[in-house]
């Protein structure tokens, strides 16, 4: 009993040092921990951080977004990309909308996001992961913001893959109600490919009321001054002096995704952590 007693102790310890090291992570550099999804559960990701897409939802993707593609374990959210056929229960025969005009499901995935239960303005987010560069997939960190529909809220790609290419995006609105793209794209061959894929990376964004940088390992793959980027309309509003929420997903082919057929399934996006650190 001694002995079982002396090992709790010793965990709990252990642990409270770990979550210190954490929090003070940054403190040189004045950066408070605001927030943080560790993972260290079992089961479904916590509801009271996440919630997730339903459905087709954008790009013409191939996958449907279902919860039950994200489970914690191990320490860590794994979102699991499967190839599965049931019919698609939206299906709408001679209907003109992709999300309706397809009688099957051939995939599922999950996508998870903050929206409606944390959103923040400015500070540096940090997000530990290992994706899936194979044909097809296209696993992304984002940020879009609370206010005004897409490109006018802002769109920040901390991390996106997709057919070889590692992307690092700020996007808001251009003068032709599209969107205007600030973007950074790295032959994933250039930076070691399967190899490098095959591991565990930190991928950070920077956000501060001068600018926006992103950085892989912290390499910076972005930089953007926020003067920049304001919405090239009557309003010149900018998108990204507003609070934006996160998202976590793994998409598959679609507009920009790529020929998933000849991909084996399932297909993971591993995340450790994220974390969100802001100004004192």
């Amino acid at each position: 009993m001694k002995q079982l007693l002396y090992i709790t102790v010793v965990a709990i310890i252990a642990g409270c040092s770990a979550s210190k090291k954490v929090a003070d992570k940054y403190e040189s550099e004045g950066y408070k921990l605001v927030w943080a999804d560790e993972f260290n559960k079992k089961g479904a990701a916590d509801t009271t951080n996440w919630g997730y897409e339903q459905g087709f939802v954008r790009n013409e993707e191939h996958q449907w977004y279902q919860p039950e593609n994200a489970v914690c374990k191990d320490g860590q959210l794994v979102i699991e990309a499967k190839r599965e056929q049931k019919p698609n229960p939206r299906y709408t025969e001679g209907s003109k909308d992709w999300r309706r005009n397809r009688p099957n499901i051939e995939y599922t995935s999950s996508c998870l996001l903050t929206r409606g239960k944390h959103d923040w303005q400015y500070g540096r987010f940090e997000m530990r992961g290992r994706i899936s560069i194979k044909d097809g997939i296209w696993p992304a960190w984002w940020t879009l913001g609370v206010s005004k529909p897409w490109p006018a809220n802002g769109e920040i790609d901390i991390m996106e893959y997709y057919n070889g290419k590692l992307l690092a995006n700020i996007a808001c609105l251009a003068p032709n109600r599209k969107a205007e793209w600030f973007s950074n794209t790295f032959s994933i061959d250039s930076i070691g490919g399967e190899k490098w894929a095959s591991q565990y990376h930190t991928w950070r964004m920077d956000w501060t009321e001068e600018y926006i940088a992103l950085y892989v390992d912290d390499t910076e793959l972005n930089k953007v001054p926020l003067e920049k980027l304001y919405n090239k309309d009557d309003s010149k509003y900018n998108p990204f002096r507003q609070p934006h929420y996160m998202l976590l997903n793994m998409a598959i082919g679609g507009q920009n995704g790529g020929d998933p057929t000849k991909t084996s399934f399932p297909q993971l996006f591993e995340v450790d952590y994220v974390r969100v650190y802001q100004k004192k």
